[in-house]
């Protein structure tokens, strides 16, 4: 798979380095040095999907992908850290990002989970009835989500949690079950990801009605139709 890819790193020889690795893979790599060079360039071109780097001067990481979902920005953005604390990458999934990669990244991970994020997104991208839970109503073709008849600005993770959750409203969705859909049955993690993504999710859901995620303590998570 061949994607449009924009790197966000301020780091030359890494920037150098990374370009090269994802080129390999025949990739279209452009690179940016910082945030506000990022954003620039995800306003006037189209990227498939952004690796962006936890630590950038002036504007931080975490700062560019919030402005990123602010502006509606809604293409996979897998995060390079090299900080080790779970409650760090926690916090970039909270702000909006899709999976992350600690550095040095082995290019063969690096490549196998930008694949996997854009493919599932290709996939919630293809024709199909709408989905209806409650107030909610998502349309995969479209990639959108509205409840209550407002639309939810979600990231491409927290569209496919949901997307997921609505599928099998009124039953139990285990966490092993939307691992695997959405992130893949050969990905591992020993954070709370699902999780993470979930408590974001509800946050977005509650602003406009009550919570409609239910926990199941030990098992998963469950949307009342």
């Amino acid at each position: 798979m061949s994607l449009r890819i924009l790197l966000v790193e301020d780091d030359r020889h890494l920037s150098r380095q990374l370009t090269e690795q994802l080129t390999h893979f025949e990739h279209d790599v452009a690179a940016a040095g910082d945030g506000p060079e990022a954003l620039s360039m995800l306003g006037s071109s189209a990227f498939d999907a952004v690796v962006l780097d936890w630590m950038l001067p002036s504007m931080d990481g975490i700062t560019v992908l919030r402005e990123m979902r602010a502006q509606d920005m809604t293409m996979p953005v897998l995060m390079l850290t090299a900080l080790g604390q779970t409650l760090d990458k926690v916090e970039g999934l909270e702000a909006g990002a899709d999976d992350y990669v600690v550095k040095p990244a082995d290019p063969l991970e690096l490549n196998a989970r930008l694949n996997a994020l854009v493919r599932g997104r290709r996939t919630s991208e293809q024709p199909g009835d709408t989905v209806a839970a409650g107030d909610i109503v998502i349309s995969p073709s479209r990639v959108m989500a509205w409840r209550g008849g407002q639309p939810l600005a979600l990231s491409q993770t927290e569209f496919r949690l949901l997307l997921e959750l609505a599928r099998d409203a009124g039953s139990v969705v285990t966490r092993p079950m939307l691992i695997e859909r959405i992130w893949g049955q050969d990905f591992t993690t020993t954070t709370n990801i699902v999780d993470a993504h979930i408590r974001q999710l509800r946050i977005k859901l509650q602003q406009h009605g009550d919570d409609p995620i239910g926990t199941v303590r030990g098992m998963g998570y469950v949307l009342r139709a």
